[in-house]
């Protein structure tokens, strides 16, 4: 409903506009006020806003996409291609920010940021305090999906559930190094970003138990897997939730009480930005309310705005401050403990 309803809109912008031209009274024409270069995962934004972007503002809009963070910090660190804004998550703001790769925002340009909900903004202090060079784009927890036809709701709220031998080929646990320590780290009580080579051992060994249940090793797949039941269990991010609800009925989700990973997709200015006032208008542009109205509906990912908060207020986009007080954000921990995890995780992958 609501992309329609933009469509319209843009359709009375171009009338509104070649009046304008017509009468000598006409508003902004698209470029001229430049262009924005924005670096983006795919897919990640209703396309219809690009257009209406470009209307409102008179900015022209070049968008390129990427698939991981990894893929994007060689080309922001070897300054491969010019981009003023881009999206990225929590730890590779991070890593961004420890390599001088990111511009402050001037919040005087960004006035939407006061739409920002409060829940969001403790977890920018471990990985990019006070806001300083990212907002949030969209944000969510890992839990566990399960098949309601399979798994009594009452039986799963904590990460050992996935450890029970009753689930045996019916476990999907994600293809993914931190996500699988952290989970192993919640059931031992250490931090998800521990550099301690005992915890990590230790991590290791509780998962290696757990390996002869698991039904795949999985991360975007998982979704669709729990869609076609073919398995009972899944480790998943939220934001899988409502669109695989939409699909199946018997999808359940839970945020296990020890507590999760809390993950932030961010969008941030360039320290080389050849644009920097348009990245701000393009971040503006994203947090204003009807914009994260129409990005909901598209994606059906958590987005911290408290203009829909009616909209995003399902329970399983909002974990309980109680167990949101217990988890954590990725951290980027450096090359060194990076070596050591992969360590450990090679360690895993070739065990039977």
């Amino acid at each position: 409903m609501k992309k329609k309803v933009l469509r319209t809109f843009a359709v009375i912008m171009i009338i509104v506009m070649a009046m304008g031209l017509m009468t000598g009274c006409g508003g902004s024409k698209k470029g001229e006020k430049g262009e924005v270069y924005v670096y983006c995962f795919g897919d990640y934004f209703d396309p219809d806003l690009e257009y209406e972007f470009e209307e409102q503002t008179g900015y022209d809009v070049i968008i390129d996409y990427f698939d991981t963070n990894e893929e994007l910090f060689p080309v922001i660190k070897n300054d491969t291609a010019k981009y003023d804004v881009i999206c990225a998550s929590d730890y590779m703001i991070a890593k961004l920010i420890e390599n001088d790769l990111l511009g402050e925002i001037n919040y005087d340009n960004v006035p939407n940021a006061a739409n920002i909900t409060d829940n969001v903004k403790s977890f920018f202090e471990d990985f990019d305090s006070g806001m300083k060079h990212s907002v949030p784009h969209t944000w969510g927890t890992y839990g566990i999906m399960y098949n309601k036809s399979m798994v009594k709701a009452e039986d799963i709220d904590s990460w050992t559930d996935l450890w029970d031998e009753k689930y045996k080929d019916q476990i999907i646990m994600p293809d993914s190094v931190r996500e699988m320590y952290m989970i192993a780290g919640k059931m031992l009580g250490y931090s998800m970003n521990t550099t301690d080579e005992n915890q990590i051992k230790e991590m290791t060994d509780l998962l290696l138990k757990q390996k002869p249940l698991i039904y795949k090793l999985a991360n975007d797949s998982a979704r669709d897997l729990m869609i076609g039941e073919s398995a009972a269990l899944a480790v998943i991010t939220s934001g899988e939730v409502l669109y695989s609800q939409e699909l199946n009925d018997n999808i359940g989700f839970v945020v296990p009480k020890e507590g999760t990973e809390v993950w932030t997709d961010c969008w941030a200015i360039t320290s080389n930005a050849a644009n920097k006032e348009g990245a701000e208008a393009w971040i503006n542009f994203m947090l204003d309310g009807d914009v994260a109205a129409t990005n909901f509906e598209y994606l059906t990912y958590a987005i911290p705005n408290k203009e829909i908060a009616d909209m995003t207020a399902a329970d399983v986009l909002n974990p309980s401050q109680e167990i949101l007080a217990k988890s954590e954000t990725l951290m980027n921990l450096g090359s060194e403990a990076d070596d050591m995890y992969s360590k450990y995780w090679k360690n895993y992958k070739a065990k039977k």
